[in-house]
């Protein structure tokens, strides 16, 4: 009979009271665990849900420091051809003026086709050598 009692398990040796005061402390106690459950549960949504946003919010930042550094970069290589292209409307801007004077049309005439003036002679030299 001894070793009945020991294979019977501890918790069916006690015998529970089934009264109306234990019913409602059981009941208070199950919407206690029900409650820590649900608060559990928004808890957890509530911090993947904050998760997920931070990650976007940070996901848009990067691209959107991305899309800047890309925009800056092209500012600057924008700003050097207009430099570039300023450089050059100044030139073309002198050549012109230059083209308009007669005394610059006629040297160039005699340098580059060997036009002459009346009563000039044209000599053509050649080219140095270095020694």
């Amino acid at each position: 009979m001894g070793e009945n009692q020991r294979k019977v398990p501890f918790e069916k040796q006690l015998a529970s009271i089934n009264t109306d005061y234990v019913r409602s402390i059981e009941r208070q106690e199950n919407r206690k665990q029900a409650k820590k459950l649900r608060l559990f549960r928004r808890l957890s949504i509530f911090g993947v849900m904050s998760v997920v946003i931070i990650g976007i919010l940070i996901s848009t930042l990067i691209n959107s420091n991305n899309a800047l550094e890309e925009k800056r970069k092209k500012k600057e290589q924008v700003t050097e051809e207009l430099a570039k292209v300023q450089e050059e409307q100044e030139l073309l801007k002198l050549q012109i003026s230059k083209l308009n004077d007669d005394e610059y049309i006629g040297k160039l005439l005699r340098r580059d086709y060997f036009l002459s003036e009346e009563g000039e002679i044209i000599f053509a030299l050649p080219d140095s050598i270095e020694k």
